[in-house]
């Protein structure tokens, strides 16, 4: 049985590996504005306990893991509808846009539920909170088997205690890891080794 990693990792191996590695092989975490802004939008979500509107019971911060995939974690909500089935939401930051790597945390949310409670869940939704608007994914097998396979990766990745080195996007201004990953000096070797020279020389 592969070690429990949070779920929450594959959106950041998904979005950069670098990332991924700096957060799960090294241990490193930061914050910034983003997650300063995703904490507030998560402050209801991540209380945890039930309320029931309109029929559907809203489980908030519901722990959830699975053993075959070596995943755990918490979704900010799921819907309990009448029927009892189950319907995942997870709470971003940001105006409504799909994005890969949250309907991938989002599938394996599903995929957890699925094992824990041996009852399939067919679909769940992101809700973007700039916009206050929802998206609705359906969990495809494409989408399946890009949540499993990004959760082998992810294991992989802890597995070889390799951290890749950087490639720069305009993006990793914005990552709460910047200060820590300098992609502009980690991406090239060269410069890389010189300023370890300058650091170091005595």
């Amino acid at each position: 049985m592969p070690e429990a990693l949070p779920l929450s990792l594959l959106n950041d191996i998904l979005y950069c590996r670098r990332r991924a590695a700096l957060k799960v092989v090294e241990g490193w975490r930061s914050g910034n504005e983003h997650t300063a802004r995703g904490d507030i939008a998560h402050e209801h979500a991540d209380f945890a306990g039930y309320e029931v509107a309109k029929g559907v019971k809203l489980l908030r911060a519901l722990p959830v893991f699975s053993d075959r995939l070596g995943l755990n974690g918490k979704c900010d909500m799921v819907e309990q509808r009448p029927d009892g089935s189950f319907f995942p939401v997870e709470f971003k930051i940001g105006k409504r846009r799909q994005w890969e790597n949250d309907d991938v945390q989002l599938c394996a949310q599903a995929l957890c539920l699925e094992e824990m409670f041996h009852t399939a869940v067919p679909g769940g939704a992101v809700f973007h909170v700039d916009s206050k608007r929802r998206r609705e994914v359906e969990f495809t097998p494409i989408l399946r088997s890009l949540t499993e396979k990004t959760a082998a990766d992810l294991h992989a990745l802890l597995n070889s205690t390799d951290v890749p080195l950087a490639v720069f996007r305009e993006a990793c201004e914005e990552c709460s890891l910047y200060e820590i990953c300098l992609p502009r000096v980690t991406g090239q070797p060269a410069l890389l080794h010189d300023a370890a020279k300058r650091l170091f020389k005595t």
